[in-house]
Parts: C-alpha cells; structure tokens; sequence
C-alpha cells in the first residue's frame, strides 16, 4: 500500500544736500518741547493758522506710516522685508527638503553606501535547507522528535521508540532507495516508532540527511511497497509489531531530506480503503507534528530551532 499527497535693510539713499533739511523737519514733527507749547498756546486762545498746521503734524507724528521718509519711518519698513525675505527663504528650503525626501542613513557623502547590504536567503521553496551546503548541522532525534506524547486536532499519540544511523543502508529496505541514498551521500537516518491511543495504527517515521534537493528528489521518485524506511520496532506490547505484516509505505522529499515512512494496523492486516484513510490521517499527524515542523525551521534560518 502507497500512500498519496524629506535684506538686510537697505543704506540711506537721500542726497547730502537734503538730509538736513528732512531732519529738521522730522525733528519739529517729533520734538516733545514743541508739542508742550502747543498745549499751552491752547489753554491761552484760539488757535492760529500756525497753531492748526503744528497740531496737524503733531497728529500725524502719532501715527507712523511705513511710507513716511526719514531714518525712523525707515528702519521698521526694512526690518519687516528683511524678516519676510528671511521666512521666504525657510519656506523655500522646506520644499525643497520635502522634495527630496528622506535621507539614506547608509550612503556617504559620494553617494557610496558604508555598510554591506544585509545577506538574502537563498531562493525558492526550501531556501536554507535546499543544500546541505546552508544547512549544515547535523539533525537530532530531539530536534525532529520533541514529544513523547501529543495531540493533534484532538487525536492522540505516543512515540515509543527511536534510533540514529550513520550508516543509512541500515534504515532502509529496497535496491532503488538504497542506491539513491548511497548516490545522494547520505550521513545520517534518524528514525522513531508511534502508535496512536488506541494502540491500532502503529509505524515508524525516518529522514536521510542527503546532499541536495536533487538527490533527495531521486530517492523520493524510487519510494514505493518494494522501497521504503526499514520498520522500528518497539519494546511495548504494541510497537513490538510494527513490520510485521502488511503496511503502507511512503517517501518525500523536503530540500535535501527524504523523510520516509511506514504505517499499518497492529494486528498487519492489510486495511480496506476506509482503514487506509485512518492509517494515512495518523501518518499525517504525526509527520506535520514532528519531523516536517523541524524541517520548516532549518528552511527559514539553515540551522535547528532552538
């Protein structure tokens, strides 16, 4: 049985000959003795037509208009351009910052960058775990086989047995899957036994460490009922017999793994097409839960979760 799938103010521009004119007249308008007489001349009489024009330019004095002439009319009309010009300019350079955008911390003044871009994965679907070659560490039975006990989507089981091989000869059966695991240079087998709560379905789940995806795709194309991971047999009353009997065999590639296995009822009876689905669902389970889990990991980082 096989199993399926971001201005400056301006210099004074009046001619010399009128200069002392203008002060003149600036001072009568702003002089405060001038302004006290013309209070007194007042309170004395009616007003002449002298004491009307004093008063009127007294007036005027009061309020000051930026286009007034003279140095103290001036002064203020400049100060208030130069500080518009001075917010222009701040207007201008913030456009021109957000026209720019964002500066890019890692480049230098040259445009260079100033440090190494940071290394990518490797491509396609088993990135790291691809080769061997970005996935060194050796696997582990606690790595791919955390939990004696656990439970998936309510169905229970327990792992009763395991085992790591050198020699991957030792862990397999067929002519086919022992040439590729021999061609594909595996170094390691790790296998461990299940049995489910019932103690019904019983089998043993095994990955070969080989070199490639290549040579792992190889032994998984070989699998079949003549090709598969040798059973593991426990020392419980039910695992104790697992091979015996009739069981359904299965290969798969994940990067440069096979992960292999072998799944049956306990008493070896070759199930009907309804105990094959229980069988594959436990084979399932147990897989997803353990060894493919462990996998995942070394193909997102190239090494074993810690």
């Amino acid at each position: 049985m096989v199993f399926p799938e971001d201005r400056e103010s301006s210099t004074e521009s009046t001619p010399r000959r009128f200069r002392k004119k203008r002060e003149d007249e600036t001072e009568n308008v702003f002089s405060p003795r001038k302004q006290h007489g013309d209070r007194e001349e007042d309170t004395k009489g009616p007003k002449t037509a002298d004491g009307a024009k004093t008063e009127q330019s007294a007036a005027r004095a009061e309020t000051w208009s930026p286009y007034a002439e003279g140095k103290r009319s001036r002064g203020p009309l400049w100060f208030t351009l130069g500080g518009v010009g001075v917010l222009a300019l701040l207007a201008g350079g913030l456009v021109v910052m957000m026209k720019a955008g964002p500066a890019d911390p890692a480049a230098s003044a040259d445009g260079r960058r100033t440090s190494a871009p940071l290394p990518s994965a490797p491509p396609g679907k088993y990135s790291y775990a691809a080769e061997r070659t970005t996935d060194p560490e050796p696997l582990t039975v606690k790595e791919l086989f955390p939990k004696k006990k656990f439970t998936v989507s309510g169905r229970s089981y327990e792992m009763t047995v395991t085992s790591k091989l050198k020699k991957c000869a030792d862990g397999a059966v067929g002519d086919k899957l022992l040439k590729a695991l021999k061609s594909g240079k595996c170094t390691q087998l790790v296998r461990a036994s299940f049995r489910d709560k019932s103690g019904k379905v019983i089998g043993t789940v095994g990955v070969a460490n080989l070199k490639s995806s290549k040579t792992a795709t190889k032994a998984a194309s070989v699998g079949n009922d003549a090709n598969y991971v040798k059973p593991l047999a426990g020392k419980d009353e039910v695992t104790k017999f697992v091979g015996s009997g009739s069981g359904g065999t299965k290969v798969w590639m994940h990067g440069h793994y096979a992960v292999m296995i072998w799944f049956q009822n306990k008493d070896g009876v070759k199930p009907d097409s309804k105990g094959s689905k229980v069988i594959f669902q436990a084979a399932t389970d147990i897989t997803k839960a353990t060894v493919f889990k462990a996998l995942d990991a070394r193909t997102l980082t190239g090494f074993p979760a810690t």
